[in-house]
């Protein structure tokens, strides 16, 4: 029984990215200020801080890892999966490709992690409007960034795109960087989307409404792998 129950507590207090801890502290202040103020704001105040820190958790993941595996950058929705012409500024060039995309709300993890290994060849920003996320004209006049990641299979973007509500998109990554599929190297705060632009040969493996995992769900494949996989967890 302590140990199921040291599972829960582990399952539950999952860790918070570094990212978070400045919105953390500002809604605490913010908490005692409005309690000094009138008590029932103090608990209110409660609970945005703890909505705060649920929505900076950093939870570890179990990655496979495979060369014929594209695993989902971002928690959430798969809300579209279609061909469309990659942002001009990836250099993918102007034919489609597949595109799947990843919608998330504010109670998704919104830490994004590689989908793909390999080299970052590309990671450029452009800003843009701030419209539903989950619109497919999103993707074209949003705010975003993009990276472009050379796989032994071909060139592979993911980019992050601004929502309704988003005002800041984070990226670590740069031009350069050797990167693991699953690796952490960005996050959007507070809604937002993430599209990946399958190379030729890759086959979707999602359905749109479908419930994806950051670092877990495969979202395409380039055929079925003869061997069993093996994992990762971070």
């Amino acid at each position: 029984m302590a140990s199921g129950l040291a599972d829960t507590i582990r399952a539950t207090l999952v860790p918070i990215h570094k990212e978070g801890y400045r919105f953390i502290a500002i809604a605490a202040v913010a908490t005692l200020i409005l309690g000094w103020l009138w008590t029932p704001l103090f608990w209110i105040g409660v609970i945005i801080v703890l909505w705060v820190a649920y929505f900076f958790r950093d939870p570890a993941r179990v990655t496979p890892l495979s060369d014929e595996l594209i695993i989902s950058p971002a928690d959430g929705k798969i809300s579209h999966v279609m061909e469309a012409t990659p942002p001009a500024e990836l250099g993918l060039g102007d034919v489609p490709l597949m595109r799947v995309s990843v919608f998330m709300n504010v109670f998704n993890c919104h830490v994004n992690r590689a989908p793909v290994a390999g080299r970052i060849t590309k990671v450029a920003y452009k800003p843009g409007k701030f419209l539903n996320a989950e619109l497919d004209k999103a993707s074209e006049f949003n705010e975003r960034n993009g990276l472009v990641i050379d796989t032994t299979a071909g060139q592979v973007g993911v980019v992050q795109i601004a929502g309704l509500v988003a005002r800041r998109i984070v990226c670590w990554a740069k031009e350069g960087d050797e990167i693991g599929a699953g690796e952490r190297f960005g996050l959007i705060r507070f809604g937002s989307r993430l599209d990946i632009y399958l190379p030729q040969g890759a086959t979707p493996a999602v359905a749109v409404g479908q419930l994806a995992i950051a670092g877990e769900t495969i979202v395409a494949n380039y055929r079925a792998a003869a061997n069993p996989l093996l994992t990762r967890t971070s």
